[in-house]
């Protein structure tokens, strides 16, 4: 059983050293906690490595004897290969271990997920996180948490070494549940943002003074303002790629249509960013979400 005290020094387990990942392992190194760390590449730990930190084989060794197990993968196969694949994490945990369950994945994987690892002794939040690679770098995150509140409260110094805030939504899923509300937003201003600059670019503004009053508009986002310069050079690099944000559309239209509800304008935008996903990908780019407003210009000039 965790005990108060192993949470106050707790043996950490972070799987997951993507651009997100590595970034919150790295904050927690910084604040003092014992890591142990796994990524499927191995390349990917090296950095880490060299700070000191442990190198797992796989996501059950490092589940075995730490008390924390955090993870910040891509989707929902890699969420549950590393949890409940044949070297999963679950299956290999001790009773009492905690695990903060970071990555966007569907609703319906968290609450798998959680009872899962209810049945194995062990309690499961969902903290998927709002923010960019420099956010999460700078511990500036918003968490959105689902599962047990008194778990939640147990792990809020960890939450806090990684996030500016975090809010308890609910029973399990309520937390990704949460984000693909507030990404429903970030994806659909972004696509607002890409007609909105390929309407004033085709009846002739010019680009600069465009993106200049635009900026100074109260309708635009800091999300979208953030991304303004991105236009302007037409340089995209990847603080939050344009592929996950194409994978967190289709979680939410699944979300959606297993409510029985119609997003007829998030549907309109995935297709956008599908034919953005298959040209970057076709290239061997990685490109900024941000990219969806190049996609637009190209339509509208097609």
């Amino acid at each position: 059983m965790t005990t108060d005290d192993q949470l106050q020094h707790p043996r950490l387990g972070f799987i997951g050293m993507g651009g997100m990942g590595s970034r919150m392992a790295g904050r927690l190194l910084t604040a003092g906690y014992d890591l142990t760390i796994y990524n499927r590449a191995r390349e990917r730990t090296h950095l880490l490595e060299k700070r000191g930190v442990r190198v797992a084989a796989t996501p059950a060794e490092l589940a075995v004897d730490v008390d924390v197990v955090l993870s910040s993968v891509a989707d929902n196969a890699a969420v549950e290969n590393v949890m409940t694949g044949s070297d999963g994490a679950l299956a290999a945990a001790r009773p009492g271990t905690i695990f903060i369950e970071m990555s966007t994945v569907s609703p319906a994987v968290s609450r798998r997920l959680y009872e899962a690892g209810r049945r194995k002794g062990v309690s499961l939040l969902d903290a998927p996180v709002s923010g960019t690679t420099s956010v999460a770098e700078q511990g500036q995150l918003v968490i959105f948490v689902g599962g047990e509140q008194s778990v939640y409260d147990r792990c809020q110094p960890i939450l806090g070494v990684l996030g500016k805030t975090s809010f308890y939504m609910g029973p399990a899923g309520s937390g990704t549940t949460m984000k693909l509300c507030a990404n429903t937003m970030l994806g659909l201003g972004m696509q607002a943002l890409a007609e909105a600059v390929s309407l004033g670019l085709k009846a002739g503004l010019q680009r600069e003074r465009l993106l200049e009053v635009l900026g100074e508009t109260a309708v635009v986002s800091p999300s979208q303002r953030s991304k303004l310069n991105n236009v302007l050079k037409g340089e995209y690099p990847p603080a939050f790629p344009l592929r996950l944000m194409y994978k967190d559309l289709s979680l939410i239209l699944n979300a959606a249509m297993d409510l029985s509800m119609a997003m007829p304008i998030t549907a309109a935008a995935e297709q956008v960013y599908a034919v953005e996903v298959a040209r970057q990908s076709a290239a061997g780019h990685d490109e900024d979400f941000s990219s969806v407003v190049r996609a637009m210009e190209q339509i509208a000039n097609a």
